[in-house]
């Protein structure tokens, strides 16, 4: 677990959660990492609002498990921030402010730099070579495992790892391969 500062730009992050879908049940906010929801008070997290900032939700506590980019906005059950992911993961065990610095961006794929474009719907076709590396520079980003976002997501961030992330392990507990085949910036 690296160490995980607030944006440095806008509001501190904060985030309310509930213990029930569509907001109901016992609520609590927070504006800093939660390990774990159990001993943050909560046996689970059902549905949430992103106040400000970006947020990092977790299926396991410690961090670990399937990752989901939680943006300003509403999430009243699973689907919301399961997306087109397909994935059912119907709580969250932990969550933590996403970093990020905001004076320029970039990713490096083998040393091909792209521009500074917020997205990349459909970044290459199969799997990424071995040696594959993904520099995230001075802003955070989200990799999808499809094209359109779908699939597994990967959370880079420029202030985790020095912002390199030289294999595939390091994009999460739960990378299973080395396909990252959409790209897209993630909103503060």
């Amino acid at each position: 677990r690296g160490h995980h500062k607030h944006p440095q730009r806008g509001l501190p992050p904060q985030m309310v959660v509930w213990d029930e879908p569509s907001f109901q049940g016992r609520k609590r906010e927070f504006t800093a990492a939660c390990d774990s929801t159990a001993e943050c008070g909560f046996s689970t997290v059902r549905s949430f609002k992103i106040e400000s900032g970006a947020w990092a939700g977790f299926e396991h506590s410690g961090f670990q498990g399937q990752q989901f980019v939680l943006e300003r906005g509403e999430y009243p059950c699973w689907e919301a921030w399961s997306g087109s992911n397909a994935y059912h993961v119907p709580r969250m065990g932990s969550f933590r402010p996403i970093a990020c610095a905001v004076t320029r961006l970039g990713t490096e794929w083998h040393g091909t730099a792209w521009p500074g474009t917020a997205r990349h719907g459909t970044v290459w076709p199969g799997r990424a070579q071995r040696g594959q590396r993904c520099a995230a520079l001075l802003r955070s980003w989200v990799g999808s495992q499809y094209p359109g976002y779908r699939g597994f997501q990967y959370i880079l961030e420029s202030d985790s790892h020095a912002g390199r992330y030289p294999h595939v392990r390091h994009w999460g507990s739960h990378a299973q391969t080395g396909q990252i085949q959409s790209l897209r910036r993630v909103q503060h």
